[in-house]
């Protein structure tokens, strides 16, 4: 980043400032409230990302005249304190000029990350329980808040899905990259002749659809079923029909839940997931871009992945859409994947 190019993006997120503060100036604005929430959210990170432009161009400019200071005296000492303070300067601006790439309407919301595991049983159910511990590990890290709306565990070992909701800034802007097809060539552990394996898991990402005019839902066009929940849960669970399964009928689209007790519960995170994979569909239907959506129409199998995790014969994470690589593998299922999410959204930018 160089600093001109900075100033300029920090003078269009003010103009863009500008437009959401006299949008709530409006009359009326408040009338709705699911949409003023919504338009609210966007004026205080708009405000955030402002400030955080402004910080860095108010310590790059110190910076610099501490700089000139120990040219102009040659004070190794004063030399010392500019290249201690530039590394992690340097590091800030590249995480700010990151976020700054999440400029789509739907970047700043809360996320939906589903997790499918592909053929193969338990080597794969096992694989994609391994992806959900990646991605939580990376949820923590940076300090977001989840919750389960729906686990199916696996026959023997792993899960058959999941359904993680993400909260906070930005989620579905950086987890967006995580949409397709992930390989994982291993060793199995479950495969008493110790044969290499290869096992695939399907990631799909959707932004959390909070005001539910968004998209056009007739409640005539819903199949709602109720069923008993399997699995852990305790005896109240599964004594109860309180798990609920709901069928948007037009699109063949279905969504189940069953992580709470309360049927009621149950329905309501059915619905926000419904709701944000059929605006998912919307979305890209008017806007074209069928490629957005590409991942989650192609088979869970060979040449279809975005992103290979190799344990056997060597160690390495490949992300085939952009080639960026990490030899420390054991880092990355810790959740270490931001440089995978950075790689791809500098590439989507430059498509």
């Amino acid at each position: 980043m160089t600093h001109s190019g900075g100033l300029f993006d920090l003078e269009v997120k003010e103009l863009e400032l500008i437009e959401l503060e006299k949008l709530m100036a409006a009359p009326g604005f408040w009338d709705n409230q699911e949409k003023a929430q919504q338009i609210g959210k966007q004026v205080s990170l708009r405000k955030k990302s402002v400030e955080s432009w402004e910080g860095l161009h108010t310590q790059l400019e110190d910076l610099e005249t501490l700089f000139e200071l120990a040219a102009e005296e040659d004070d190794e000492d004063t030399y010392g304190e500019v290249s201690d303070s530039f590394e992690p300067l340097q590091e800030t601006i590249e995480t700010v000029e990151l976020q700054s790439l999440l400029s789509e309407p739907d970047d700043m919301k809360n996320a939906i990350l589903s997790i499918h595991p592909g053929a193969g049983g338990t080597e794969s159910q096992d694989w994609a329980e391994m992806l959900m511990r990646m991605y939580l590990r990376w949820i923590e890290s940076h300090g977001y808040s989840y919750d389960t709306l729906d686990l199916q565990p696996g026959d023997e070992a792993g899960i058959k899905s999941v359904d993680i909701e993400i909260t906070g800034d930005y989620a579905y802007g950086y987890l967006k990259a995580e949409a397709g097809v992930h390989r994982l060539v291993r060793i199995s552990p479950f495969d008493a002749n110790h044969r290499r394996h290869t096992s695939f898991a399907s990631i799909s990402v959707m932004p959390e659809i909070q005001d539910f005019g968004e998209i056009e839902l007739n409640e005539s066009d819903l199949r709602v079923d109720t069923y008993r929940a399997s699995g852990a849960g305790g005896q109240h669970v599964n004594k109860t029909s309180s798990a609920i399964r709901i069928t948007h009928i037009p699109s063949g689209t279905v969504v189940q839940c069953q992580s709470e007790r309360s049927q009621h519960r149950n329905r309501e995170s059915a619905m926000k997931v419904l709701v944000s994979k059929l605006y998912q569909l919307q979305q890209a239907e008017l806007q074209k871009k069928m490629d957005a959506m590409e991942s989650e129409k192609k088979k869970i199998e060979w040449g279809s992945q975005i992103r290979s995790y190799v344990f056997h014969p060597y160690n390495l994470v490949k992300d085939h859409r952009t080639n960026e690589e990490v030899g420390n593998i054991q880092s990355v299922m810790d959740g270490k994947i931001d440089p995978f999410i950075q790689a791809y959204l500098h590439h989507d930018l430059n498509r």
